[in-house]
């Protein structure tokens, strides 16, 4: 199985008004990305708004990335659906584009019990010959993932990692123990990725890494060096980023941030709403302490 670490920006989606990838933007910022040291690229996590776009975009994003990743850093494309048939179909789309793994992400409308939401991951990891991450976030998903569900998933092959988006490192600590080097586990922006890192994390996938690459690659750095004391000095610092992120639309923010930065990445996808210029201003001082 491919060895996934580090960084793992979440890519924004820069769709036009008319609903087109602006595809030339998505690939600068990759390409920049990339020679900012990250470890991998995750387009159509919850960054990407995988839930605003249509099929077409989807594919357009997923296949922009990989072009411009050029196989020098492993692309894990976001899947996520309410139908098990879709996710497979998606999963089975990006690995013969080229994608080196699948985040799996499950959508609900109504409630599922255990067994239909361990079904779901299995029927995507079965699909496919890649590694797959599976990603649970408890804040917007209906159906969360339990400890023993992840414990059955993390003895399928090819499931490997998980993201976990649910702020409780507790948890994260109990899923480690539970399932040892089976299971390798990603901190989300919810989480302090040193504190993740500090008790054996293996990086993380996050919507911020997007607008502090170089930033969240020392920070990495300093943690995979066990020097913890400079790595919390870099963490209290960055921390800023993230509170701003957990204060505001997630694709909002990051785009904001990226457009601050040069990039014309656009608005979020419609019925969202961009930053007003007063929470603009918040990311914008935030960048701006950490030039």
């Amino acid at each position: 199985m491919a060895d996934f670490h580090g960084v793992f920006p979440y890519l924004v989606s820069p769709v036009d008004p008319a609903g087109h990838v602006r595809t030339e933007v998505l690939g600068r910022l990759c390409d920049d990305l990339v020679k900012a040291g990250v470890h991998g690229l995750t387009p159509l996590g919850s960054t990407g708004e995988f839930a605003y776009l249509n099929a077409e975009q989807r594919t357009a994003i997923v296949q922009t990335t990989i072009e411009a990743a050029q196989g020098r850093v492993p692309v894990v494309a976001g899947v996520a659906s309410t139908s098990t048939a879709d996710a497979v179909t998606q999963a089975k789309a990006y690995q013969r584009l080229g994608a080196a793994g699948i985040l799996a992400i499950l959508e609900a409308y109504f409630p599922l019990a255990d067994a239909q939401v361990e079904s779901y991951f299995r029927a995507i990891a079965d699909a496919v010959d890649i590694p797959v991450v599976i990603y649970t976030n408890p804040q917007f998903q209906r159906s969360d993932l339990t400890l023993d569900v992840i414990a059955r998933l993390a003895e399928h092959p090819r499931i490997g990692y998980i993201k976990d988006a649910s702020t409780n490192t507790g948890r994260l600590l109990s899923i480690m123990n539970r399932c040892g080097d089976a299971l390798q586990v990603f901190s989300a922006s919810a989480h302090i990725p040193t504190a993740v890192m500090l008790i054996g994390g293996r990086g993380w996938m996050a919507g911020p890494a997007c607008i502090i690459p170089r930033q969240s690659v020392a920070l990495y750095d300093l943690c995979k060096a066990g020097r913890w004391d400079e790595a919390m000095a870099l963490q209290r610092r960055l921390w800023r980023i993230n509170e701003a992120f957990a204060r505001f639309n997630l694709a909002a923010c990051i785009k904001a941030g990226l457009s601050i930065q040069g990039y014309a990445v656009g608005d979020p996808v419609p019925p969202q709403a961009p930053l007003t210029a007063e929470q603009r201003s918040v990311v914008e001082a935030a960048l701006r302490d950490l030039a």
